[in-house]
């Protein structure tokens, strides 16, 4: 995967539109089948109020029911940071929790958290726990996770910078990914101005017809002529 990264007027411009936006672009595309490269509900959200966040996917697989077969826990592993330094910023975390008992172990907490924060990251997608909600959320960093837990348990990062699967989706290293209240979804790196200028013209079609639907002309025969023209 190609480490490039865009400009950041054209990931500001993705910031200003909702997950179900980018997706409702990506479908009209037809880049991909309709049914991958969106999170399914086996994740959650943390924090729906906060606005969109976009980054580049850094990669981690994650144990932590178990001890690891050489140190103690995730600070006897830090060179996986060298990644965060090599891929463009901003970065959005993304661990895929590889245990048998998934979420046992709270990997990111509000250390790790400001840690990420500090090196670029604005985001983790993992399909295991998080913990320190409160203390996460005055940072600003949002948070997907498939649950919560209090512990960190045997936490350590088994392999970085590799493919993972999480939430339904095979993410690879430095794939572009969008966020919000609603989930996440790949943004098609390769066809990004298109994405947005179809999104533009989606957003402008729709308040056409919200428009309409709320206003006195409203009639299903007026309402399929609109459709017609649109």
């Amino acid at each position: 995967m190609s480490r490039k990264s865009h400009s950041s007027e054209v990931l500001e411009r993705l910031k200003g539109f909702s997950t179900c936006a980018i997706a409702n672009a990506i479908e009209y595309l037809n880049a991909r089948l309709r049914n991958v490269g969106f999170g399914d509900s086996s994740i959650r959200c943390r924090f729906p109020h906060f606005p969109p966040v976009v980054g580049y996917a850094v990669t981690l697989r994650l144990h932590g029911a178990n001890p690891p077969m050489e140190g103690g826990f995730y600070v006897d592993r830090t060179d996986w940071w060298d990644e965060l330094a090599e891929t463009p910023a901003p970065h959005i975390v993304v661990i895929e929790d590889a245990d048998h008992r998934v979420g046992t172990a709270a990997f990111v907490g509000e250390i790790h958290a400001a840690i990420l924060q500090a090196m670029g990251s604005v985001a983790i997608i993992t399909n295991g726990a998080v913990r320190d909600l409160e203390q996460v959320e005055r940072l600003g960093f949002q948070l997907f996770s498939g649950n919560v837990s209090v512990s960190h348990a045997y936490a350590h990062v088994a392999k970085a910078d590799t493919p993972v699967r999480v939430a339904g989706v095979n993410i690879t290293p430095g794939e572009l990914l969008h966020g919000d209240q609603h989930g996440f979804v790949k943004v098609p790196r390769d066809s990004i101005e298109k994405v947005l200028e179809i999104a533009d013209r989606l957003r402008n079609r729709e308040e056409k017809i919200l428009r309409f639907c709320q206003s006195a002309r409203f009639s299903r025969e007026g309402l399929r002529n609109l459709l017609c023209q649109l």
